[in-house]
């Protein structure tokens, strides 16, 4: 699938949230960070290397830790690219149902399972 499927979702996140393609890739790498960072190595490196292209996508994006961690600073993050949280939730949609996809429930759950602030998303 290689990046043409990042661009893919991309850009069903942006038609499904309304926002521009280019504020969505960068919406979409920081969510992606965001895992990076919070969720475990293990279950990250697995759900990275089936989804061709996210890494790249992630690049320099969040690399360092927000000031306020977790959801609250991913949240925060995405508002400062102009985001509302209608728009948020649109492009968390696409991303988790991409991931879903391509990486399969298992790869998905294994991700979500790590990082306890997910459950508050419903």
């Amino acid at each position: 699938m290689g990046s043409a499927g990042m661009d893919e979702m991309i850009a069903r996140a942006s038609l499904a949230s309304g926002v521009d393609a280019e504020v969505t890739r960068r919406a979409v790498a920081e969510i992606l960070a965001f895992l990076k960072r919070e969720a475990s190595p293990e279950a990250m490196s697995e759900l990275m290397e089936k989804l061709p292209g996210a890494s790249d996508l992630v690049g320099g994006a969040g690399e360092a830790p927000p000031p306020i961690g977790g959801i609250v600073g991913l949240a925060g993050n995405l508002m400062g690219l102009g985001l509302g949280m209608v728009e948020m939730q649109a492009i968390g949609r696409e991303v988790f149902a991409y991931a879903r996809n391509v990486a399969g429930e298992e790869a998905l759950n294994k991700v979500a399972a790590s990082v306890p602030s997910l459950a508050t998303l419903g």
